[in-house]
């Protein structure tokens, strides 16, 4: 023991010992020379892949889950950043809608239309365009709700495995946002925010106005688009056939009359640059509310199918795959937040009484929604939950 000990303090071992502490650091400094955020992606990978092993619990999820993380993990990161060229996208489009409205469509409906029919044009295309303006702005600025970070004061189901914090009834985690959403029903890029308790209804009404609008303008603007239409490939054909010929705003080509021929009504002004921007104008409102009408109307209409369930899109998947599994036993799954279609619409809208179906649902309000979307009664009711 002394002999050891005594070569353990020799000259030489302690040299040896110095260069190993000053080789170390060295080594570590030269392995961390790349940028933190690698090393931290790099880490992460390295966790990923030891949970692969380590993990008794392992299934074919999880290992889906964990091939595909980094794919999931650059898909949110470019939703989250392209987020606001969406809402600027929604914003540049439908001011665009309206600058044709008033400027080609207005003047035209002022001098053609009866008075009832301008006071009906006017009347419902203003109050359209303030429910859609009000719902996007609210569905955009107004929070979706988060659960608090206090496990106490919080009642919860389960814990997040991302944020590590209690997660209520009916929340879940958005990987764009990086938060656990109170009734989360999906992340929209359009609004740059998670749609969830505190903000669905804002959502489900802009798309509801919105779709109403588009339908509005592609009906009421049918008969210009085809006029339109017809001008601009006509106009194009003749221009074709003959160059530099002008061309009038009856489709008359004073070039193609047969010589000596006079007895023909004095032509329309020449088809100008802009009467033509005015028909492509009325061509790409009418082709962009139709498209917009049809996509939006079917995504509406899913929603209202949801609503209507007392489901989210989440909880809809979710809701599947318990009732395929309970059917196996031989049990019926019952969702439990679904209180009957009547019910389910009032509790959504905020409607308590009578008035607020005109109040709160025809005109723009900034209500709450029923409960704080952290707890929830399980129990169906059997009768009405809000006066009729």
């Amino acid at each position: 023991m002394v002999c050891s000990y005594r070569m353990w303090w020799c000259p030489s071992s302690v040299l040896h010992l110095l260069r190993c502490v000053r080789l170390r650091p060295c080594a570590r400094r030269g392995r961390n020379r790349w940028p933190l955020g690698i090393r931290e992606r790099w880490a992460y990978m390295k966790l990923l892949v030891q949970s692969l092993y380590f993990n008794s619990l392992t299934d074919s999820d999880v290992v889906f889950d964990s091939i595909f993380e980094p794919v999931f993990w650059t898909v949110d990161y470019i939703t989250r950043w392209f987020g606001l060229v969406f809402v600027w996208l929604v914003v540049i489009l439908t001011s665009s809608i309206l600058g044709i409205a008033y400027v080609v469509l207005l003047p035209l409906i002022l001098t053609t239309y009866s008075p009832a029919w301008i006071a009906w044009h006017i009347c419902y295309g203003h109050w359209n365009i303030i429910m859609i303006v009000f719902h996007y702005y609210k569905a955009a600025k107004t929070s979706p709700g988060c659960p608090p970070m206090e496990r106490n004061s919080t009642p919860f189901v389960s814990v997040c495995k991302k944020c590590i914090i209690p997660k209520p009834a009916r929340t879940h985690h958005c990987g764009i946002c990086n938060r656990c959403i109170l009734k989360m029903d999906h992340h929209c890029p359009w609004l740059n925010n998670c749609v969830g308790h505190f903000n669905h209804r804002y959502f489900f009404s802009f798309c509801l106005f919105m779709t109403l609008g588009c339908v509005y303008c592609s009906i009421s603007g049918r008969n210009l688009f085809l006029d339109a239409y017809s001008d601009l490939g006509r106009f194009k054909h003749l221009d074709m056939e003959k160059p530099g010929v002008p061309v009038t705003g009856m489709g008359l080509l004073i070039g193609l009359l047969p010589s000596g021929q006079t007895n023909y009504q004095t032509p329309a002004p020449p088809y100008s640059f802009k009467d033509k921007m005015i028909n492509k104008s009325i061509i790409y409102m009418w082709v962009l509310t139709s498209t917009v009408g049809l996509a939006l109307g079917a995504l509406t209409i899913w929603h209202a199918v949801l609503i209507s369930r007392g489901e989210t899109s989440i909880e809809r998947h979710t809701n599947s795959k318990e009732r395929k599994r309970l059917e196996k036993w031989g049990q019926v799954y019952k969702n439990p937040f679904n209180y009957g279609k009547l019910n389910n619409w009032k509790i959504f809208l905020g409607v308590e009484k009578r008035s607020h179906w005109v109040t709160r649902v025809l005109l723009p309000s900034a209500h709450t929604p029923h409960g704080n979307g952290l707890t929830w009664n399980v129990f169906p009711f059997k009768k009405d939950f809000l006066a009729v």
